[in-house]
Formats: C-alpha cells, structure tokens, sequence
C-alpha cells in the first residue's frame, strides 16, 4: 500500500494536546462522544449521522455534520500503518509522526474529548521542525482549517524537511541560494521600494503566475472588503473566485481580526470561494481564530499568508514580468 501523508491538528475543544500526544506516542483527535465510529460495517451515511446526532443534531443541513464527519473518516478509516501526519501546534514548528497501529477508542478519555487515538512513532527525535525548512505548498497546507487534511502529493517535501532537520544536512549552494533570495525578497517587501498600491500590483503579478485567468484590482472607491478578485478555471469549466485582501504592513502589530472581517464582508459581497489575506508582515492569533470561525460557520475557508510564505511564493515560482 502506498505511503500516505496527513496534516492534524491536536486541539480537541480547542484545547493544546500536543504535549500528551508527544509523551504517550499518540495521535489524538476530538468528537470523543460520537460512540461506535470504529464499526468497519459503517457506511459513509451511517457514519455521519452518528456525529449528526451528538453534535450538530439542530443544525439545518449536513455541512458541518458532514466536514466533523470528514475529518474523523481520514483519521480512522484511511490512515495506515506506515503514514506519515504532521502535526501543527504552532506557526512556527510542527512535528511528524509515522503512523504504526490502528485508531483505538478509550471511554475514560471521553470527558477530555481525547478518546480517539492512533498510536504513532515520532520521526526526528520527537523534537519540532522548523517551519522555514518548509515549502511554501507545505507551509500552506499546515494551515488547513479544519483538524484533518490530506497531504499526500506533499509528502516528498515532508520527508525533504525530516532530513534537512534530523540530520543536519549541509547546505547546498542552491539552498543558500534560496534561503538568501528569501530573506531578501522579505526584506525589500517591507522596506524596499514598495507602497499598498505597488503591493497589490505585486500580488496580482504572483497569482496570475500561480495560474490564475484573471486577476482584477478593485479600485478604492469600489472596494466592498477585497482589494483585488482573482478567478480560477478548474478543469477549464469551473470558476472559483478568490477575494484578496492586501496588507503592506510591518510585522508589527500583526494583522488582526478585524483585517479578516473586513474581507469576509468582501467574499459575500463578491460571491467569492475562497478569501485570502496576504501581508508583508505577520498574523496574529486573532486573525487565525477569526478565519477558522468563519470556515466553520460558512464552509469558505480564508488562507492567511504572511510576509515570510509570500516571499517564498516569489522564490519559489517567481514573477513574470511580461
């Protein structure tokens, strides 16, 4: 069976269980009183409406009876043994665990919401990785809003960042290379020849090398929450709108929350499918708690990018200039 690779978040009722997980050699995720999840004979549809019942039980449609219901299917029914999960307790850091035994259920960890766990062997020493060491794909992807996510087209990088860490391997003139392009880049960002206008230029510039078929700067006096739209064809059919909101900021104060809402107000006022926030500065915690809120209120998730992952999107992909 082919190696898989899974991002996790260990905060069951919003609580850090990191700590416990690194010292009992487990993986650990919440709903712990959705009892039976580990019948192999459950169906998708029975699966879910066991979450249904205990937690969303007046809600008026699946959504979020459904995306609970995603997160914990990932964790007992397609992790294996021999995966990999990374493990986010902060921006900073994070760590990687090889998945070696199947999801267990113990009913005394129930008012804990810990209930459910896997057995997991830590990779580098159980010590943290450094989220420098990490791609811009990756760093975005730990970012996930949600407890689980598939990240098996990464898993190269992943492995990529194990070995960078855990042996300390030595550094090549094209990771030099890379690493002094990045701190430059973050550094002209901040204090170069660079305003909020030239800024959103900048941003415009990137996605549309990401791919992007259109990207469109609202100007001021028609800005409802997004500073610039940009449009994806999928397959070459679908469309999918991003709302951006630019920020030429310091890194401090970090962007707040109320950044965040002031986009949300310009996804619904677009339509939009995807919110994103881009600063050449960083994020604070309230801004994160904010676009986690709104993913689980509304289902459109907000990607937080700061100056750090910008200026390795730039690196990475660079910028056409024509």
């Amino acid at each position: 069976m082919a190696q898989q690779a899974f991002i996790l978040r260990i905060a069951p009722s919003n609580t850090d269980k990191v700590p416990e997980a690194l010292t009992e050699n487990q993986i650990i995720i919440g709903w712990a009183e959705a009892k039976g999840l580990l019948d192999t004979s459950l169906t998708w549809e029975q699966f879910r409406e066991i979450i249904r019942n205990i937690y969303y039980s007046s809600e008026t449609n699946l959504r979020r009876a459904g995306g609970a219901a995603g997160h914990m299917w990932r964790f007992i029914r397609e992790m294996n043994s021999g995966d990999l999960v990374v493990v986010v307790p902060h921006w900073s850091e994070f760590y990687v665990g090889e998945v070696t035994g199947p999801a267990t259920y113990d009913p005394i960890k129930i008012t804990d919401d810990t209930a459910y766990r896997r057995p997991v062997k830590w990779l580098n020493d159980k010590k943290p990785i450094r989220r420098e060491i990490a791609k811009s794909a990756l760093i975005s992807r730990m970012k996930t809003q949600g407890t689980c996510a598939y990240a098996t087209d990464l898993l190269e990088e992943i492995t990529e960042c194990i070995q960078i860490d855990s042996t300390g391997q030595t550094p090549t003139f094209q990771t030099d290379l890379q690493t002094r392009l990045i701190r430059e880049t973050l550094t002209e960002l901040r204090s170069g020849r660079m305003e909020s206008f030239g800024f959103e230029r900048l941003i415009q510039t990137v996605v549309i090398g990401l791919g992007a078929d259109e990207a469109r700067i609202i100007p001021r006096s028609q800005d409802k929450g997004a500073d610039i739209l940009a449009t994806f064809l999928v397959a070459g059919a679908f469309r999918q709108v991003i709302a951006i909101q630019a920020k030429h900021w310091q890194p401090d104060p970090p962007v707040g929350k109320e950044v965040v809402e002031q986009l949300i107000k310009g996804i619904e006022a677009e339509s939009a499918n995807l919110g994103m926030v881009i600063t050449s500065g960083t994020i604070s915690d309230e801004a994160v708690t904010a676009a986690e809120k709104y993913y689980e209120d509304k289902g459109i998730r907000i990607e937080l990018v700061d100056g750090e992952q910008f200026a390795k999107l730039i690196v990475e992909n660079g910028i056409r200039t024509s």
